[in-house]
């Protein structure tokens, strides 16, 4: 038997803040986290190899009787990396490049991979590669498996995949599959009025409000509410976005809420390249892309009415509220907006956080707790 590990790397950073309450295998990207792909190919419990702060909540164990292989959690597996990582031997690693991809022991033998498989170096990579994963996801989720029947209720356009997982309900909408599937989870609910260019995943437990506008590749995680105008974005889960107002070229991590007609910006008006904040260098940084809006922490918020500029850094438990566009970079445990932002004060985040979490019946722990205060330290 082997034991898995998937691991953070110094490139972990560079994924803040999306990875301040998490390791990076637990990134959503397609319809499943990184961790649950590799579980699902290796059909094996994996564990963590991360940050202290973060070990008590995401833990180290392995069986110490058998060896173990360690896969850099930034990296969705395919099946040519998934085998090439069964055939790795003893003293022997796998690099893409530069990036060590997996390992098994010390001292390894350095060896190139083949594989295609994607990298998330930082958050934009996200948005950026969600349609080849969704794709991938669909596949292995789907395959030898029969979709639930979709109501003739819906109008279905194109000859591509839909797949209803049971408890699922979809009346009433357009479904366009020309560009890619279209996945909707266990228990999930497309309302009336909605209309889907794929690829698009709805998690399980998920809801696509009345008249919902969405533009693929995007995926919204389970236990979310979504409504509005959506653009190749994706929501980790357990977030709303309950009304009207815009979301495009974005990530949003867990329990995260836009009040209504919140609208962010993912295109420059000089069409220029659009720079976002970095945590390892402290500094606005180029993306490459013309299109990039929203990054948001865990836990954070934004009032009714708030514009969000292009290249929008939210870190994790802020609260943006106010008449005009907050700073491009909102420091966790921020209170305000574009006039003032002021601390946050723990005990006051703790209140709201754990509110929002009864309401999907879900504590907020101890373990919760200590990762949080260890992110207002670093604020």
């Amino acid at each position: 038997m082997i034991n898995y590990v998937l691991f953070d790397d110094a490139g972990r950073s560079d994924l803040l803040p999306l990875t301040f309450t998490r390791p990076a295998c637990e990134v959503r990207i397609g319809i499943l986290t990184i961790k649950e792909k590799w579980e699902i190919r290796l059909k094996a419990v994996i564990s963590y190899k991360t940050e202290n702060y973060l070990a008590e909540k995401f833990p180290f164990s392995i069986n110490e009787r058998n060896s173990s292989v360690f896969i850099n959690g930034r990296v969705c597996p395919d099946d040519v990396l998934v085998h090439e990582i069964k055939k790795l031997k003893l003293s022997q690693s796998l690099y893409k490049g530069h990036t060590l991809i997996a390992y098994h022991g010390k001292d390894a033998e350095k060896i190139q991979s083949k594989s295609g498989a994607t990298i998330i170096s930082y958050p934009w990579d996200i948005f950026k590669n969600n349609g080849k994963e969704l794709e991938t996801d669909f596949t292995l989720l789907t395959k030898g498996r029969r979709s639930k029947p979709v109501s003739k209720t819906n109008k279905i356009i194109g000859k591509g995949k839909i797949f209803l997982e049971a408890g699922a309900g979809v009346e009433c909408a357009v479904l366009n599959t020309v560009n890619g599937p279209i996945y909707i989870g266990k228990d999930a609910v497309v309302m009336e009025g909605c209309l889907i260019r794929g690829g698009f995943a709805l998690c399980e437990h998920s809801e696509l409000k009345m008249g919902a506008k969405i533009y693929g590749p995007t995926t919204i995680g389970p236990h979310s509410k979504v409504g509005g105008e959506v653009n190749n974005s994706v929501i980790f889960g357990y977030s709303n976005k309950g009304h009207d107002g815009f979301l495009g070229n974005s990530v949003l991590g867990e329990w995260c809420n836009l009040g209504a007609d919140t609208n962010n910006s993912n295109l420059k008006n000089n069409y220029g390249e659009v720079k976002v904040y970095n945590y390892t260098q402290q500094k606005m940084i180029g993306t490459g892309l013309q299109f990039c809006g929203l990054i948001m922490g865990d836990h954070s918020k934004t009032g009714i009415n708030t514009m969000l500029n292009t290249g929008t850094v939210v870190g994790v438990n802020a609260n943006i509220f106010g008449g005009s566009f907050p700073p491009p970079h909102v420091p966790s445990f921020s209170w305000g907006g574009s006039d003032k932002l002021e601390k946050y004060e723990l005990h006051k985040a703790f209140e709201v956080a754990q509110r929002v979490m009864e309401r999907r019946n879900i504590a907020l722990t101890d373990t919760d707790k200590k990762i949080l205060e260890k992110i207002a330290e670093q604020r």
